[in-house]
Order: structure tokens, then C-alpha cells, then sequence
């Protein structure tokens, strides 16, 4: 036992000896600033201790305060190297976490003062109190060292490891002995021994660092400051945890431990409810982000996410939902929106954790994003503060719903849709920092559109070529086929004993070889498809003669008036309605008849196919009706109303669609007014 007590009494003192040794080294070649200053202070204060524990009983009270100042200075020296750094905005964050942990340590401080001066000493209970918030020091300073280490740049570390590794000793062998001391009741001698060496040990380290690294600037990421932040947290909670477990002992007797148990369980409980609110973990977050840092956002953090979210695998979320989310996760959104070019204005397109309505943006909007590309806030709007134009441009819709902001999608000047925004769980207003990134983050994906809705354009011409070449190989077989039809034809004139058979046979065939012929003109590369002839057409002598072309397949009711005409080319308006009359057959039931009418306006003469068939999604008719090769049938091409919208443009007309899932589909053919002599029925 006398060996022990005078290996701890030498090697405290070797170790003060040395710590001095180099504070006085550190105070010859001059220098103020920090953080020179907190480390020779730190030095000095080390000294001090090792000197208390090597001349008093290493229980005494006057020990624990110098260990207190002791780690007091070098939680400043370290707090000191990382607010060097003018650019690091964490300060005030940083400042909070070593304000809790000095608090800590100040309350220990204050124990070992009062220890000092009271003659009776403590109850066992404020003792095991002492005992724990030395264990909570050390932690919390190893953890906060290891923090230092991590938020240092790559270059800066070398310079700084073996201070780091003198700062890890000496708080981890401070932990080893308050450990053994709490499950033991004592502190052993033989770890407060080697505590002397391992700070014999340190000084050096500590002298050699300083000669090795003149620049102690250190750059705290965010990411750092709030891991600690955290901790500090978790570190208050504990030392509230210990706290209140202590007075409840004191003022429970016998009953102590189950009360104690009672109330960590209950405390605990709420605070995970609390800490688990959505809510509560976004306003913690706002006001983190408000008062401790220089900017809003982690703008690397911020962009790695938004980059990961758009550049998910093929097999993910469609690409118009991942743009929506990589912008709505920017503000913490819960649910978007997008629209998209539709004719003049914008359609609703897809929606993320929103269910489209069934409406649509005016073009007035369209065209104030595309000229001004200003996101627009919707509060004002409805407030009644915004700009009179800006708010004549918003539909009511928009208002009504939980619309927050709009952020326009322009790329190279041409508007490639929208993103409506929902409110986030914590309301507040747009500042320049939201604006920006929202901006920036809007060209970006509307970039992404732009080169999606290019890839679909040459992926549709690349299978309109394997559509051309498919049918290429029947070209020979139709040619052959309409030779034969019109040998037959010339034939049936020329032999045919029954007259009347031979006039319709001959009107027959000859009309199938004129449609063959053209057939062939169009599919062939090597033919010219015949031009247009716009005249009045009689709507409905047209729309008999589509009913009795089809009256073998499916009953065709035909309603009208037959002064109605339109300005169209005849056989292109038939091949037109012959498609969506034959969807419409292979939509419907046997016993549902297909409804053919017609409507009429001011400018606009149209012919309504109706059925009851199965009917057609939102969706689909929104995404695929009228592009090629889509079709719900599985053996359909997908052509018929891809081609029946290019006649009727082509005619300076329209196709409209409404349909619903199991009530059927109205096509809609809007052509222009013909003025033409109505024959007397």
C-alpha cells in the first residue's frame, strides 16, 4: 500500500512537473490570441491538479474542485479551436452544447466546495449524485473530443491527433476510475496510480503537437453540430433523469425505488410520444435552423438528397413523382402537384400524396410563369396583398385546396409545367434562402422533363420506323391483292349477266381497290399519300353510310339533323369516324347499341360516338389514348385514335374525350361550319 501511495504521489507530480514545464514553454514565445491562451491556461490548471492529488489524500475535496477548473479549461481550449474559424456558422450551437456540459461541471465544482467545508460530509444518495455527474463529465468530454476530431478538415487532423489522444487519456482513465469507484464504493489505488502516469505521458504529447501544428483553425459541419447538439440533449435529459431519481430517493424512504421507476418510465414514455410528433420534430427543426445557424438549409446536404431522390433506379417511383418530392422535401412539404402543358394552359398531372382534382390551370397563369418564371406564393393571394395580376392568374381551386407556393419549371424559355406545393406541418413565409434554392431546384428538374419528354419523342419515332418497316413486307401482298380486285372489276363489267348484280359488284370492288390504293399510297415511302379536299360534307348521309358499313358487326344508332354540314374532306372524315366507331363496337356489349350524333354551337359543328362499353381511366386518357401504340386492348395497336386526332386536326378540327371506368366513352369530333343548299327531305 505505502508503494502505491508514493507511485501516485510521484507521477502526479512528474506530470505536474511536465505540464508546467510546458506552459512555460508556450509563455516564452509570446503570443495572445486564442487559442494559445486557453491552451497555456489549460496547461497551468493541469499542473495545479496533478500537484493537488500528489500532496492531498486524493479524496479530499480541494482535488475534485482543481479537477473541475481542469476541465473547465480544456473544454474552453477546445471550444476556443473550433469558434477560431470565422467561417464556421455553428457558433451559437456549439456555444450551447459546451455551455451544458460547463454547467455540469460547475455543479460538480460547487459539490466539492460545499464537500470542503462541511464537516459532516454527504449522504450516501448526494454522494452517488457527485460520482454520476463526474461519469456524465467524462463522457460528455470524450464524446465532444471525438466531435472536435470528426468536424476537423481532412488536412487539419494530422495536426491535431496528438492532443486528441492526450485529451481521450486523460477523460478516459477519469472514466475507468469513477466506474470502478461507483460499482465498488472506493476509488482504487492502483487506477489512481496509473491516472498519474498516463497524465506523465500526456505533457509531451501535448509539447510535441504544439511544435508540430502553428494553425488550430478547425470547420465544424453542420452535420457535427447537430450530432452534438443531440447529445447535449441527451445529455441534459440524463443529468434531469439523475437529479430528479436522487431527490426522490431523499424524500421516499422506503418506497424509493418503485417511485423512481415510476417516474423514469412515465417521463421517458412522454418524452418519446413528444419527440415522435412529425409536428414537434419540424419545429424543433425550424426554430434550430432560425436561431443557431447562418442559413436555412445545409446546402450540400440539401442537394446530395434532392440529386439521390431524381436519380433513383428505373424500377422506383415514375419520374414525374420523384420531382415532385425532391422539391417538396427542400421545404419539408408533405404533398405536390405537377402540371403540365396542356394546349395553351396547364393540365393536372401526376400528384405525390395528393389526389389530383379534376381541373385545370387557365393559360393566363401559363403564360405569367413563362414570362416572369416567379414562384408564386398563395397567401397573399389569398389575403388580398398579392400583385392584382399575379392574383388574376391563380384559379380558385388552388386557393381552396391546401396550396402553399407555386415553383414554375422553365427550361432554355419554354415552360415545361409546374409544381404546387402543400403546405408544410410548421406554416411559415418564404424568405430569399427558399426562393433561391427553389428556384435553382426548379430549372433543375424541369431540365429532366425536358430531356424525358425528348426521349419519349424519339423512342415514338423509333417505333413509328418499326411500324413502317412491319408493314413494309405486306406492301407487296396488298399491291398484288389490288391488281387482282380491279382484274375482277374490269371482268364483272364486262361478263356479268344479272345487271343489277353487276352494278353493285362493280361499285364494290372498285371502291375497295380506291381504298386499297390509297392505303398503299400511305403506307409506301415511295408514294405520296392524295392532298386533302375540304368541302361541305352532309353529316348525316355520312354517318348512315359509317352505320351501314359496320350494321354486320354491331347495332349503330344514328340521330341528327341533316341540315347540318361541316367543312371536312369526305373520305378522310370516314376513315376518321370508322376508327372510333370500331372502338367503340369492341368497348361495348352486344346488347348495347354505339350512339351516333350531332351537336352544334356557334363555330363548331360536332359528332358525338357514344357507347357503353367499359370505359377508359383518368390516366390513361390523360397519358396514352392519344399516343401511338398505347392500347388497353392486348391485341390492339394503339393506332385508331392516335390517327383519328391527326385527321381531325389535320381538317382544322378536334377529338375530345370524356370517359368513365364501367359507364362508357363519348369521342367527341369538332370540325368547322359548312354553309351548303340543303335538299328538301
Amino acid at each position: 500500500m505505502d508503494g502505491l501511495a508514493t507511485l501516485i504521489l510521484w507521477s502526479h507530480a512528474l506530470a505536474a512537473l511536465l505540464f508546467a514545464g510546458v506552459a512555460l514553454s508556450q509563455l516564452r514565445e509570446g503570443g495572445t490570441g486564442l487559442p494559445r491562451l486557453t491552451f497555456i491556461l489549460a496547461l497551468l490548471l493541469t499542473a495545479l491538479w496533478a500537484l493537488a492529488v500528489a500532496g492531498i489524500e486524493s479524496t479530499d475535496g480541494i482535488p475534485r474542485l482543481a479537477e473541475s477548473l481542469r476541465n473547465l479549461a480544456w473544454l474552453g481550449f477546445m471550444y476556443a479551436l473550433v469558434r477560431r474559424d470565422p467561417r464556421t456558422p455553428e457558433h451559437r450551437a456549439v456555444a450551447i452544447i459546451y455551455g451544458i456540459v460547463a454547467l455540469v461541471v460547475l455543479i460538480n465544482a460547487g459539490l466539492a466546495v460545499v464537500w470542503t467545508m462541511s464537516a459532516a460530509g454527504f449522504v450516501p444518495e448526494v454522494a452517488t449524485l457527485r460520482l454520476a455527474l463526474r461519469m456524465m463529465v467524462a463522457i460528455s468530454a470524450l464524446v465532444l473530443v471525438h466531435h472536435l476530431y470528426t468536424a476537423a478538415a481532412p488536412a487539419a487532423r494530422g495536426g491535431i491527433r496528438l492532443v486528441v489522444i492526450a485529451l481521450l487519456a486523460m477523460w478516459s482513465v477519469d472514466l475507468l476510475l469513477y466506474l470502478v469507484a461507483y460499482a465498488s464504493g472506493t476509488f482504487p489505488p492502483v487506477i489512481v496510480a496509473g491516472r498519474g502516469i498516463v497524465m506523465a505521458f500526456a505533457a509531451p504529447a501535448l509539447l510535441i503537437a504544439v511544435q508540430r501544428n502553428g494553425d488550430w483553425t478547425l470547420h465544424l459541419s453542420r452535420t457535427i453540430a447537430w450530432q452534438t447538439l443531440s447529445f447535449a440533449a441527451t445529455l441534459l435529459y440524463a443529468a434531469a433523469m439523475v437529479g430528479a431519481t436522487s431527490v426522490i430517493a431523499m424524500l421516499s424512504g422506503e418506497t424509493a425505488r418503485l417511485w423512481q421507476t415510476a417516474f423514469v418510465v412515465g417521463s421517458t414514455a412522454t418524452a418519446v410520444a413528444i419527440l415522435s410528433s412529425p409536428r414537434v420534430r419540424a419545429w424543433t427543426k425550424v426554430k434550430v435552423a432560425k436561431h443557431l445557424f447562418r442559413h436555412r438549409y445545409d446546402y450540400r446536404t440539401e442537394w446530395i438528397r434532392f440529386t439521390d431522390t431524381l436519380g433513383k433506379p428505373d424500377d422506383a417511383a415514375p419520374l414525374d413523382a420523384r420531382i415532385i418530392k425532391a422539391v417538396a422535401d427542400l421545404t419539408e412539404s408533405p404533398a405536390g402537384l405537377l402540371l403540365v402543358p396542356e394546349a395553351t394552359g396547364l393540365g393536372v398531372g401526376l400528384g405525390w400524396n395528393w389526389e389530383a382534382p379534376s381541373a385545370v390551370a387557365p393559360a393566363i397563369l401559363a403564360r405569367h410563369l413563362t414570362e416572369t418564371a416567379r414562384i408564386v406564393e398563395l397567401d397573399p393571394v389569398r389575403a388580398g396583398t398579392a400583385e392584382p395580376g399575379e392574383a388574376a392568374t391563380i384559379p380558385p381551386w388552388m386557393l381552396d385546396g391546401d396550396g402553399w407556393v407555386i415553383v414554375p419549371l422553365a427550361h432554355l424559355d419554354r415552360l415545361q409545367g409546374a409544381i404546387l406545393l402543400a403546405r408544410p406541418p410548421i406554416d411559415r413565409s418564404l424568405d430569399w434562402e427558399d426562393f433561391d434554392l427553389l428556384r435553382i431546384a426548379g430549372r433543375h428538374v424541369a431540365s429532366y422533363l425536358a430531356e424525358a419528354r425528348a426521349q419519349e419523342a424519339l423512342a415514338e419515332a423509333q417505333r413509328f420506323d418499326e411500324f413502317n418497316r412491319r408493314f413494309a413486307f405486306i406492301l407487296h401482298d396488298v399491291k398484288n391483292l389490288v391488281s387482282q380486285l380491279t382484274l375482277v372489276a374490269r371482268n364483272a363489267e364486262r361478263h356479268a349477266e344479272n345487271p343489277a348484280f353487276r352494278v353493285d359488284m362493280v361499285a364494290t370492288l372498285k371502291d375497295s381497290a380506291g381504298r386499297m390504293n390509297d392505303l398503299l399510297a400511305r403506307l409506301s415511302q415511295h408514294h405520296r399519300a392524295r392532298a386533302d379536299d375540304l368541302r361541305p360534307v352532309a353529316l348525316v348521309e355520312l354517318l348512315e353510310r359509317v352505320a351501314y358499313a359496320k350494321r354486320t358487326q354491331h347495332p349503330i344508332a344514328v340521330s341528327g339533323d341533316p341540315a347540318l354540314a361541316a367543312q371536312a374532306d369526305p373520305v378522310r372524315l370516314e376513315q376518321l369516324l370508322g376508327h372510333l366507331v370500331q372502338n367503340a363496337i369492341e368497348a361495348s356489349t352486344a346488347a348495347d347499341p354505339v350512339d351516333l350524333s350531332l351537336e352544334t354551337d356557334a363555330m363548331h359543328v360536332t359528332i358525338v360516338v357514344a357507347d357503353r362499353g367499359c370505359g377508359m381511366t383518368p390516366g390513361f386518357v390523360r397519358d396514352q389514348l392519344f399516343k401511338p401504340f398505347a392500347s388497353s386492348k392486348p391485341a390492339g395497336f394503339g393506332i385508331g385514335a392516335f390517327e383519328a386526332k391527326q385527321l381531325a386536326e389535320a381538317m382544322g378540327g378536334h377529338v375530345l374525350v370524356d370517359s368513365q371506368p364501367g359507364a362508357g366513352t363519348r369521342f367527341r369530333v369538332c370540325l368547322p361550319h359548312a354553309q351548303m343548299l340543303v335538299a328538301a327531305a
